[in-house]
């Protein structure tokens, strides 16, 4: 199990010495989330200062953006990191897309990220091999690619290809078609291994593959304090009260709470909101540790055989919790 680190939000220049204390630190990959910066923008730093360390974005959010922009700067960042960039893509939810970025709404969501890998695909084949350019599917046709426009080879072309998601349709499409499927942090170890998982075999067993063609990658959350674990309880409660994730509480018997939590959230109750995550809920859904020395065990043993990488919900800030940092890697 890969151990990796999540980049905290901040301005690009004090990217350079996150990216350095992370390899120095031993973490296998560093990513990138997109929320109040760009997910992209921070790699070329993070290529530019580091040797061995992958990167990647965790996630991208491929619904903002054309299938054209994703698969030119994904190219460059391959070219730059010498092949250790990991193009992680995510679609967000509805209100986002088209409030927050003002883009349409797909009447397919797996439909149109599933033309989105292959609209990128198809551009890096072209690059790399001089194949004419002829994608055509029912959200993109890309037909034109002319010498000026064509970035040409590179010697890592292979970009592994990662997608999030929370349900079933597009964990069988990581399957079907990605190199790894990034399980949102809003999770537990019953629901992968009895919802997701076979999902992701389901859709590998449709195009000749295996569940250890598709890497799984984990945000997972940790506390060793009541203090922690409160903090995890807020988090959460925001999650469940998201619609399209409410079938990780049905699954678990809790459909009421949900509908319950988005009714907080739709009037901005989000104080009342933490309330309503029972000790039993975090228990689902949280690592616990009596201490930080013992949270490397804790993962193995609720996450062994379920994931391939796993990453905590914390994010890598050098110079707070260092010593916390150094026995994670070496114990996860």
């Amino acid at each position: 199990m890969k151990f990796d680190a999540v980049l905290p939000p901040m301005h690009l220049k004090n990217v350079p010495e996150v990216a350095r204390a992370a390899e120095e630190m031993g973490f296998d990959a560093l990513w990138t989330t997109e929320t109040q910066h760009d997910g992209f923008l921070p790699h070329p730093l993070i290529a530019e200062h580091t040797s061995k360390m992958k990167m990647g974005t965790a996630i991208a959010i491929s619904f903002a953006r054309s299938p054209g922009d994703m698969a030119y700067t994904a190219w460059d960042l391959a070219a730059q990191s010498e092949g250790r960039f990991i193009l992680g893509l995510g679609t967000q939810v509805k209100g986002h897309i088209t409030k927050r970025f003002g883009m349409p709404w797909p009447d397919s969501v797996v439909g149109k990220l599933r033309e989105q890998i292959g609209a990128i695909r198809a551009l890096w084949q072209t690059w790399q091999t001089g194949e004419k350019l002829d994608f055509r599917g029912e959200y993109y046709k890309l037909r034109l690619m002319t010498p000026f426009f064509n970035p040409g080879k590179i010697d890592y072309p292979d970009i592994p290809i990662y997608i999030a998601g929370v349900n079933t349709g597009l964990a069988r499409l990581a399957g079907e078609v990605c190199d790894g499927f990034h399980a949102h942090p809003f999770n537990s170890p019953r629901y992968l291994r009895e919802v997701l998982i076979p999902a992701i075999e389901e859709g590998a067993a449709k195009t000749g593959r295996s569940r250890a063609d598709v890497a799984v990658s984990l945000t997972a959350f940790i506390a060793t304090s009541p203090e922690e674990a409160n903090q995890a309880r807020m988090q959460i409660s925001f999650y469940a009260s998201t619609p399209s994730y409410k079938r990780v509480m049905n699954h678990h018997g809790w459909g009421e709470a949900a509908e319950k939590l988005r009714n907080h959230a739709a009037k901005g109750e989000w104080a009342e909101m933490p309330m309503l995550i029972t000790d039993e809920m975090l228990e689902e859904f949280v690592t616990y540790a009596d201490s930080p020395a013992g949270l490397p065990a804790a993962l193995k043993e609720r996450y062994g055989g379920l994931v391939d990488r796993v990453t905590v919900y914390t994010p890598f800030i050098p110079g707070e919790k260092d010593e916390f940092w150094r026995e994670m890697v070496r114990g996860v």
